[in-house]
């Protein structure tokens, strides 16, 4: 059985709607179509409760960090 203290984690891990979402990850409530888009044409680690889009900080932190490491890989030169 789940404790308590990782369901207060989770509770505190979770953004709520498109624009705490935005807020979260670009700094602005007001880009939630941006969210939005994401959601639907990349593979921003999204989900649902009932119709509101949610979505954990942690996944998302570690998403762009997987995304940053994939440009990495793609601007690294290849060897002579």
């Amino acid at each position: 059985m789940t404790d308590m203290n990782e369901k207060v984690e989770f509770s505190k891990d979770l953004l709520r709607g498109a624009a705490e979402i935005a807020a979260f990850l670009l700094g602005s409530r007001d880009q939630r179509r941006t969210i939005y888009y994401l959601a639907t044409y990349s593979n921003l680690p999204v989900f649902k409760i009932g119709s509101t889009l949610c979505a954990r900080k942690s996944v998302i932190l570690k998403w762009v960090e997987q995304q940053e490491e994939r440009r990495r890989g793609i601007l690294r030169p290849h060897p002579a």
